[in-house]
């Protein structure tokens, strides 16, 4: 997905933010995730991405929320935790995005760019 300047400013002071939290900032793409990475392509991954999304978070009344993303396993799990996208409550603290709504195409969008970007900025690290 390819951002206009706005949208890369504002993912770009998100992803700052984020990294002021010890938590968030501890996330790391292990050899596993950066291997899986690299064979799959960052295209396939962002599919990834859109798919869990939407599979695991889009609804509003998700019954096991907070449990739904895995830590590690995969590059999108990581950055799910990394910029507090891995469930709606992290949704709503970190990015004022109700719990009480299904999410919307725009949000998704959104969240995807936030992983993507973050995976990007942490894949050779």
């Amino acid at each position: 997905m390819k951002l206009n300047e706005i949208q890369q400013k504002f993912i770009d002071d998100k992803l700052y933010k984020l990294g002021k939290s010890k938590f968030r900032s501890s996330f790391i793409l292990r050899k596993k995730e950066k291997s899986y990475l690299e064979e799959k392509g960052l295209e396939k991954i962002e599919e990834h991405a859109f798919s869990f999304i939407k599979d695991r978070l889009s609804g509003k009344d998700l019954i096991n929320d907070g449990k739904q993303t895995p830590m590690r396993g995969h590059p999108v799990f990581v950055a799910q935790h990394a910029t507090a996208t891995c469930c709606r409550g992290c949704l709503s603290k970190w990015h004022h995005i109700g719990k009480d709504k299904d999410l919307s195409d725009k949000e998704i969008k959104f969240i995807v760019a936030l992983i993507m970007e973050w995976i990007k900025k942490n894949k050779d690290g």
